[in-house]
């Protein structure tokens, strides 16, 4: 006697998973249901499951296996009525796209549970591949790293009233480009993450925009001010900075367009401000 629990989706919880029947019957099956419209069943091996109320369709759930032999055969019934939108298998649904929720069966495997089929596919069809789905994880492989601080040095010391250069270490996944590819059946998508600005919070209630990584300062500078990444204390003591690089990440589907993708990466250190005085009492 096979036991599992047969997720009716009624009301808005899905439990799968194997149970003890509550009793038996002659017939073999016996359902017990609660006011969470949970269904537990035990079955005889390969029935398929079944909630009444229609005629479950058989699917193939894959494609022949190298012995030759078909994959498992999963049963699908369209759940009447339909669950509420917090069921779980509304998860799979895209925007407003018509479909409806079924109950799967898949014997063999004692797979059970609810799904989010749209209009017009077959059940146990190979579902459609969206390519934003392929982009992220194509994102998700990719070592986007947080900024490396150049300056201001988290262990230095610096003069208020004086120009402050700030400046980041340069890397292909410090500031990019840093490119990946992600495929699924015949749908490749490329994907380039690229930093297209660093926001350093400067812990005065000033915050800097710099579309690039900086530029260094060099002693022939003098008291010049940084061309392109830099800014001016009024007020001593210990501010607290970040440095978020965001990341702007391009990508591109074969016969599908692309899109574009964003990332944040965050540093944080503090610049010690002094008087001119006090600092060069120590």
């Amino acid at each position: 006697m096979l036991r599992r629990v047969a997720a009716a989706g009624l009301g808005g919880l899905v439990v799968a998973g194997l149970l003890a029947p509550a009793a038996h019957a002659d017939g073999g099956e016996v359902c017990r249901r609660s006011g969470l419209v949970v269904t537990v069943c035990a079955e005889e091996a390969g029935k398929p499951v079944g909630n009444g109320g229609g005629n479950p369709r058989a699917a193939s759930a894959g494609t022949e296996s190298a012995a030759g032999s078909s994959a498992p055969k999963c049963y699908y019934e369209r759940a009447n009525p339909q669950p509420p939108p917090v069921n779980l298998a509304y998860k799979d649904r895209k925007g407003n796209e018509p479909g409806a929720v079924y109950r799967v069966s898949c014997p063999e495997t004692m797979r059970v549970g609810v799904i989010w089929i749209p209009d017009g596919q077959e059940p146990g069809a190979e579902p459609q591949i969206d390519p934003e789905v392929l982009a992220r994880q194509a994102v998700d492989s990719m070592t986007l790293r947080p900024p490396k601080v150049a300056s201001p040095r988290a262990d230095g010391r610096y003069l208020i009233g004086m120009p402050m250069w700030m400046w980041v270490e340069p890397g292909e996944s410090r500031m990019g480009p840093v490119s990946v590819s992600a495929s699924a059946g015949s749908v490749t998508v490329t994907a380039t993450a690229r930093v297209d600005r660093l926001v350093w919070d400067m812990g005065d209630g000033i915050k800097v925009t710099c579309h690039g990584p900086g530029t260094r300062y060099t002693p022939d500078q003098g008291k010049a001010m940084s061309p392109d990444c830099g800014h001016r204390y009024e007020r001593p003591g210990e501010h607290p900075v970040t440095v978020t690089a965001h990341w702007n990440i391009d990508w591109t589907s074969t016969g599908s367009g692309g899109g574009t993708l964003t990332e944040t990466r965050t540093t944080e250190l503090v610049a010690d401000l002094r008087e001119a005085q006090v600092l060069n009492t120590r």
